[in-house]
């Protein structure tokens, strides 16, 4: 049974989405503040976050960063619905996903689904499905080892979220090769799970981001505007 945290300061929607993830198998932690949920992770991590952005005494925002300083755990933002600066900062943080308030319980629970079934494909729980999927990646400086979901660059690791990890082993197992942001997005987002373009667009730049944290002059990753993004071997 999955463990999931759901942090918002709205009582309403704790109790409503944590009854209708109960009802669906799993298990649920529930917090009003970031503070509160910041205090129970660092005790134990769930298997997965739900976050609302603005929370008081500690935002969504200022939770995830202190997160992802510790887990690349699953993370969704539960974002105001015309607030994009929210969706694609949070994205750029970090975050896995986000969903748009008011939103619909049906489609919060089926993008925790998608979400739990990469992590655990790169965990190597669940049985591959391709030929090739497990085996490890080595393309020049880059090395990707799916089954321990471990990435190093020059031999220096670098820690990906479960997407960030998806998109960057998807272009890099054929270098040279472009792939459409469709194409893309259905390696990250299954079920036909809606994004847009940002999404991936914000996942790339987080990509590019940590890679050159450990090498400021990485380039590997070159976009082709209006058609896509490819993996450079040379």
């Amino acid at each position: 049974m999955s463990k999931i945290a759901l942090v918002d300061d709205d009582r309403n929607i704790l109790t409503s989405v944590s009854m209708t993830l109960e009802a669906e198998g799993f298990e649920v932690e529930t917090y009003n503040d970031g503070q509160q949920a910041f205090d129970a992770f660092n005790k134990k991590l769930p298997d997965m976050a739900v976050l609302d952005i603005k929370m008081p005494r500690m935002d969504g925002m200022d939770l995830l960063q202190r997160l992802r300083q510790k887990s690349q755990m699953p993370v969704i933002f539960l974002t105001s619905k015309d607030d994009e600066i929210d969706e694609v900062l949070g994205l750029r943080m970090g975050a896995d996903d986000y969903v748009k308030k008011p939103f619909s319980q049906r489609l919060l629970v089926e993008r925790i689904r998608a979400l739990l079934r990469r992590q655990e494909a790169l965990d190597g729980t669940v049985a591959a499905t391709e030929e090739d999927e497990g085996k490890v990646i080595e393309r020049g400086d880059l090395r990707m080892d799916p089954l321990r979901h471990a990435v190093s660059w020059k031999g220096q690791d670098v820690s990906l979220t479960v997407t960030e990890f998806l998109l960057l082993q998807a272009l890099a197992q054929r270098p040279g090769f472009v792939k459409s942001r469709d194409q893309l997005m259905d390696v990250a987002y299954d079920d036909q799970v809606y994004v847009d373009d940002r999404t991936i667009d914000s996942h790339i730049k987080r990509l590019r981001k940590k890679l050159r944290s450990v090498d400021p002059e990485f380039s590997a990753i070159e976009t082709l505007y209006g058609i896509g993004y490819r993996y450079n071997e040379d």
